[in-house]
């Protein structure tokens, strides 16, 4: 059966977060989204644990599902859909290794409470799990894929938004040159990475050293209608063994929905205070150094991803997956109204066409740009069409700052004379 997973998001309980990140919200938005398996994000935070346990049943294929007082009717029936929940969390490790601090963030899937029990116990030995739906932890990355193992050959570790400068894997701030670098001889464990918002399929397809591993897609939300902003196609039974084991073997994962990656906050380099966006090539001219201030710049993915690469952008490995660059539906919507994404017309028009269409990855993906233009959205259908052909402009996002994506007129960098990248 093919359907779409979002397994990477957090909780009321994590910091920046919407308070309403409840299991009532999320399965509400699950199905207006067109999801139908989601982690549910923080599960080392006692509090949020207790509300998984209390709020879940276990539909008896390691996957859970809300259980019926908490469910709500406001969802259009176009949108109705079984939703299934996945126990995940995010751990953030900062440590130090090979003269330099680290601080890698890393997704754990696991198979059942039980499991979640043992893994908890273990971690707060190390840590405060009660301080932060991620917790931070002084922990070897490498040594926290070495506890999951041990406590259970089910479970998974999966690397985070590998190439943010800052936090992850491959960062430009604090990560490593390689998977081998951070995790040595238990790199064979480690059967995906996260690409992150601010980097896609095509950019990670440079890199030969991670043509075996599954290159996933999440979004990362902190709150109910981000999610799905990033999302893995799969073609697999409902189960979490046949999703695991479609990341660990890529049979059954069928693709990625992306972000544009000049989109994502890191994309570019920059200095946000200064309101400095640079390509590699001019942090390269001003010596990695802000034209404004002379403070030194965060370098983004796009230049990371550079400096590491072994092959010409544009290389395709034979048996990598397609992957599909989408702009959210409500921000399609706000640009054809010419009003905020915010607004109470873009929320209006967005249940409009939930529904006489159905949830918002059937209209994104599936529906012909006829349809939706004979369900009276001509202005939507050629938005939709637009995007789909990838006939949008850009100016990429840099140092925490998101990217700003025009349909249909021009939009400028900031400070850097130039147009918008065109695509």
């Amino acid at each position: 059966m093919k359907f779409i997973a979002d397994l990477h998001i957090h909780s009321k309980y994590s910091r920046a977060t919407s308070p309403d990140m409840t299991p009532e919200n999320l399965w509400r938005w699950a199905q207006l989204k067109g999801i139908k398996v989601l982690g549910t994000g923080d599960f080392t935070h006692p509090k949020w644990l207790n509300e998984l346990k209390e709020k879940l049943d276990n539909y008896d294929n390691n996957l859970f599902k809300l259980k019926g007082k908490y469910k709500h009717n406001n969802i259009p029936n176009s949108c109705l859909s079984d939703i299934y929940f996945m126990l995940t969390a995010e751990i953030s490790c900062i440590y130090g290794k090979k003269g330099k601090t680290r601080k890698i963030h890393s997704i754990i899937l696991a198979p059942d409470f039980n499991t979640i029990g043992k893994i908890n116990l273990r971690l707060s030995k190390i840590g405060n799990l009660s301080a932060d739906g991620r917790p931070i932890l002084g922990l070897d990355a490498k040594e926290l894929l070495k506890i999951i193992l041990d406590i259970s050959d089910e479970a998974m570790l999966i690397p985070a938004h590998a190439w943010t400068p800052h936090f992850s894997v491959f960062g430009a701030g604090s990560g490593f040159d390689s998977l081998e670098e951070c995790f040595e001889e238990l790199t064979p464990y480690v059967y995906a990475i996260e690409t992150g918002l601010s980097s896609d399929p095509k950019m990670n397809w440079r890199l030969s050293g991670i043509d075996k591993i599954t290159l996933t897609s999440h979004s990362d939300a902190h709150s109910p209608q981000k999610i799905g902003r990033e999302a893995n196609i799969l073609d697999t039974d409902i189960s979490y063994r046949a999703i695991t084991a479609a990341i660990k073997k890529k049979g059954g994962f069928s693709g990625t929905i992306e972000f544009f990656p000049e989109e994502g906050k890191y994309h570019y380099d920059g200095h946000r205070f200064c309101e400095v966006s640079l390509s590699p090539g001019e942090t390269i001219k001003n010596n990695y150094l802000c034209p404004v201030c002379g403070k030194r710049v965060t370098v983004g993915v796009m230049h990371r991803v550079e400096k590491l690469a072994d092959r010409e952008y544009g290389f395709k490995p034979e048996d990598a997956p397609d992957f599909y660059s989408i702009i959210p539906l409500p921000e399609i919507i706000a640009e054809t109204l010419q009003v905020g994404v915010s607004s109470k017309a873009v929320e209006n028009m967005y249940f409009k066409l939930l529904e006489k269409l159905g949830d918002e990855f059937k209209i994104l993906m599936d529906y012909s740009t006829e349809e939706i233009e004979k369900a009276g959205f001509p202005q939507i259908a050629e938005a939709i069409s637009r995007m789909r052909n990838g006939k949008v402009h850009i100016a990429p996002g840099f140092d925490g700052e998101y990217g700003k994506i025009k349909i249909f007129e021009e939009v400028e960098r900031k400070k850097i004379k130039g147009q918008a990248m065109l695509f």
